[in-house]
């Protein structure tokens, strides 16, 4: 398969882009895969109207067909044609945080999505992303769009357009330039089918915020181990490089017997540079251990960065303290490192 691209950094460049929007919509119409920019990751987008679109993107991804896509909107006009019997209180939620990196689990209208993209649920998780470029394609093609993150299955997600090129160039029909992402971490999920509601997967919109709208309205987090997920990312491998990852939060217990430190990575923030043994490999997390909205920025380009360096044998990245705020960062991380940790006094 022949993959087109589309350089849409520009925005204004995409607003004057008609006959390269026009085939775009053309493609996802005839049940074509398109990956777009969003604010979270970019996403791999399919009709989700259309079974044998949703179908390639399970087969494009290699991703179970078990585990729900994402239905991705522009306007919550849209929710009419597929959900029902959506709480006041979701509703209200939707209109604080909306555009933006959460998305709603509600129960699903049958009929007008594909059977395929619930993942055989009775409920559906949907989003309405920020991102200029993404947003404006999913008005301008007004479409329920299935979109999972566009990687391969258990990958680390792609934040950048080249992370998106690697894994499914030659697998999909295009893919949509819009620089890198702003979040880097996939969406919250919250399941909005039970009450209080649950945090089905961490992101960027905490227990907290969502509390600041509906106080008392949502239980601790728990990384669910459901046999039938009823989000991304909580049944299967995710996240994960090729490149061994260890979570350290000690120095003091590293192992003393490293001869090679040339090979050896380590990820964590600027201000614990000096930490690090001088023949190693230093990579930026981000400034300082308070900084973890660089931190959840840059995850996903350095374990990208890992696989791409053939250098490098094994990483130790910083891991945080349990916090809500760190929530998503360590929900990625502990996946990514297969739970691989070195504990102790946080660094």
């Amino acid at each position: 398969m022949d993959t087109k691209t589309w350089d849409f950094r520009n925005i204004n460049a995409l607003l004057s882009a008609n006959d390269d929007v026009q085939e775009i919509k053309r493609i996802y119409q005839q049940g074509g895969l398109i990956a777009l920019p969003t604010e979270t990751v970019y996403g791999l987008g399919g009709n989700a109207k259309d079974d044998d679109a949703v179908k390639a993107i399970y087969e494009a991804k290699g991703r179970p067909s078990d585990n729900p896509l994402i239905v991705h909107i522009h306007s919550m006009d849209q929710l009419a044609d597929f959900t029902q019997n959506i709480s006041v209180e979701t509703i209200t939620l939707m209109q604080h945080f909306w555009p933006g990196p959460i998305s709603f689990i509600v129960p699903l209208k049958s009929g007008y999505l594909c059977d395929r993209v619930s993942g055989g649920l009775s409920s559906i998780a949907v989003r309405m992303p920020s991102h200029k470029v993404g947003r404006y394609i999913l008005q301008q093609v007004d479409l329920p769009i299935a979109a999972p993150s566009a990687n391969l299955s258990g990958r680390p997600s792609p934040t950048l357009f080249e992370h998106v090129y690697q894994d499914l160039n030659g697998r999909v029909d295009g893919i949509i330039n819009g620089d890198q992402s702003e979040e880097g971490l996939e969406s919250t999920v919250l399941d909005c089918t039970v009450y209080p509601f649950r945090i089905a997967r961490p992101g960027a919109i905490t227990k907290q915020m969502i509390e600041e709208v509906i106080p008392h309205s949502v239980e601790a987090f728990t990384d669910f181990n459901n046999e039938k997920p009823i989000a991304p990312g909580m049944k299967y491998k995710h996240y994960a490089p090729d490149t061994p990852l260890t979570i350290i939060r000690n120095f003091n217990k590293m192992p003393t017997t490293v001869q090679e430190w040339q090979n050896i990575a380590f990820i964590v923030p600027d201000n614990k540079k000096h930490l690090v043994p001088h023949n190693a490999q230093f990579i930026s997390l981000c400034t300082d251990t308070k900084d973890l909205k660089g931190a959840n920025h840059n995850l996903y380009t350095i374990l990208h960065r890992l696989d791409n360096d053939t250098n490098i044998k094994h990483a130790y990245i910083y891991g945080f303290k349990d916090t809500e705020q760190s929530n998503a960062y360590m929900n990625r991380l502990m996946k990514a490192a297969s739970q691989q940790i070195i504990e102790g006094d946080d660094l």
